[in-house]
């Protein structure tokens, strides 16, 4: 059973990259990166607001796995399982996850917040796959931010930021789109991620 980390492991300062991305398609392309970087057992979280580029990147990130089916917002369902490839040609397995409603109910008395994160994943089934992931097994969590207390010590944490003055919407939609640059910064957590900043974005 998934326990909270009594100390969260140190994140890796000068390991962090920035990354300034000018559309979605150089977002999908990061995620396509990412993907060849991985050799499963990762746990990637991933946040920010909404209309950021969240599922552009886990877009790319399937495809560079070469999953063969969509890859939605699991906002519904909470988690969805894929079934792809890892760069070396072994099998993966892509569990990705919306924790968007998670933590979301109301508290029990004297109940702390990690306590009822890990009730409601333990509820899904989850808990033991972020506390050990299997070999071939990639998490990829999306609004993962308010999990943070929740996840195993080996992680890699994935923020994306859009700037204010690149919001656009089409006329009558509230949302924003997914254009405008955004800012990536990409933080390993513990020792498992030794990053190389990616290869040209802008293009």
């Amino acid at each position: 059973m998934l326990e909270p980390n009594p100390s969260p492991a140190p994140r890796q300062p000068d390991s962090t990259i920035t990354l300034q991305v000018p559309t979605a398609q150089a977002m999908h392309e990061l995620g396509e990166r990412l993907a060849r970087s991985l050799h499963g057992g990762e746990v990637i979280l991933l946040s920010g607001p909404l209309g950021a580029g969240k599922t552009t990147l886990a877009q790319g990130l399937g495809e560079g796995l070469g999953i063969q089916e969509p890859i939605v917002s699991p906002t519904f369902t909470i988690a969805r399982e894929l079934d792809g490839t890892l760069a070396d040609g072994t099998p993966a397995h892509l569990i990705h996850v919306d924790a968007y409603r998670l933590g979301s109910n109301d508290y029990a008395p004297g109940q702390a917040q990690a306590d009822l994160l890990l009730d409601e994943l333990e509820s899904l089934g989850l808990d033991e796959e972020l506390e050990e992931p299997g070999t071939r097994t990639i998490i990829l969590m999306e609004w993962g931010e308010q999990m943070a207390v929740a996840l195993a010590d080996e992680r890699l944490e994935i923020r994306i930021q859009r700037p204010t003055d690149h919001v656009s919407a089409p006329i009558g939609r509230n949302e924003p789109t997914a254009d405008g640059e955004r800012i990536v910064t990409i933080t390993p957590v513990g020792t498992r991620f030794a990053l190389a900043e990616p290869a040209d974005t802008q293009a």
